[in-house]
Formats: structure tokens, sequence, C-alpha cells
């Protein structure tokens, strides 16, 4: 058992460096077909573009990073969606700034190569299960071994799944996840998030990340 379980985590560590190479390869020899995400009507102007950024996405398997970004991609909520087991990837072209998210598996055999990503990164989104009330510690303590590792990436905490009758709002959040402990030295930011898709319109709450991600990104 001990050997399969090895095993395991040596093939999970493999596929996660491997697609993360062939990500960076796939984007710097060929140009990516972009998916756009149009501008809503009360977007503010950026004064500059922020050509290409990177996005690290992370959080615990069943957070749903995957339907965030694949909202933000236009593509809408997938009901019944599977955890990622690898990696996953989304570019964004949003007035002109290229987003390339990068979602890393939350399973137990990725988190440990979390850290291995953030120097890469322009900006860190963490997700987290705001009705997951049992897994809030573990979030927590996967949250703050990231702030550890690297203690001035901007951060942005989604709250996701707001629509839950379980779900903490963002106060309770902030406490239970002890963000005001973060220290000065970092941009930190807390968003509620609902993904309450209707197929034609990006959900208000991801229209807020996204403006909130070209502040962080836009050269002043």
């Amino acid at each position: 058992m001990v050997l399969l379980r090895q095993f395991t985590l040596a093939i999970s560590a493999a596929v996660a460096v491997l697609g993360s190479l062939l990500f960076i390869g796939w984007n710097y020899f060929y140009r990516r077909r972009l998916l756009v995400c149009e501008p809503g009507p009360r977007r503010p102007a950026v004064r500059q573009v922020c050509r290409e950024r990177q996005v690290l996405v992370l959080g615990l398997d069943g957070a749903g990073k995957s339907s965030v970004l694949r909202c933000l991609s236009g593509a809408g909520v997938s009901r019944g969606c599977g955890p990622t087991w690898g990696f996953n990837t989304v570019c964004v072209n949003i007035l002109g700034c290229q987003l390339h998210f990068l979602e890393i598996g939350g399973s137990v055999n990725l988190r440990t190569y979390w850290t291995q990503y953030l120097q890469s990164a322009h900006v860190l989104v963490y997700v987290v299960d705001s009705a997951d009330r049992e897994r809030l510690p573990l979030a927590k303590a996967e949250l703050h071994r990231l702030m550890a590792a690297d203690s001035q990436l901007p951060l942005v905490v989604l709250g996701n799944k707001q629509d839950r009758r379980a779900a903490l709002r963002a106060p309770e959040l902030q406490e239970a996840l002890s963000l005001d402990a973060v220290g000065d030295e970092r941009k930190c930011f807390l968003l509620a998030v609902q993904l309450d898709w209707d197929g034609v319109e990006l959900p208000r709450s991801l229209r807020e990340l996204q403006e909130l991600l070209l502040q962080l990104l836009s050269p002043r």
C-alpha cells in the first residue's frame, strides 16, 4: 500500500509539472485562441493595457475553481463538474489585458506542489467553498501556508457558493480564514461569489472579480 501511494503521488506530481511546462511552452511558441469576455457597461476604463499576466487559481478540491474559470471564459456553469486531476488553463482577454488563468487541482496529492507555481504568478486567486464549514479549517491552513511561502503576491479570496443555505457570508469568512492577520505588505481582497449564470450575462460577482484583477495588474 505504501509503494502504491508513493507511485500515485509521483504520477500526480509528474502530470501537474508536465502540464505546466506544456502550458508555458504553448503560450511562448504559439498564438493561442483567446476566449473573450465583453466588458460590461459600467466597467471603469483602464488607462494602459497590462499585456499578459498569469493568475494562479488554487483551492481545495470541490471549491468550484473550474466552474469559476468556465464562467470567466464565457462557457457558463457545468453542473456536476468533476475535480481537476492535474491542471486547467483558460486565457481571457479583458480590455486588451490577456489573463492566463492556471488552475492546479486541489487534491491532497497536488497541494504539496502548489507553492512551486507562486513565483511565476502575478496574482493568486484562492477559491473557498463557503458552505463547506467542516473543511474551512483545512482551507484556512492551506491558504496561510501559501501566504507564508510568498509574503507579497497579491491575493484575492473568493467565497464561492454563496447561494447555499450553509454558506458563510463575507464577514464570517474573513474571521474563519483569519484574513485580518494578513500583513500590510500584501494586497488582500475577499469577494463573495455566486455563479448564478443565466447564459447571457456574466454573474455580477465575477464582473467584480474581473475589475479587481484589472486594477491589480494594470500598470500605474
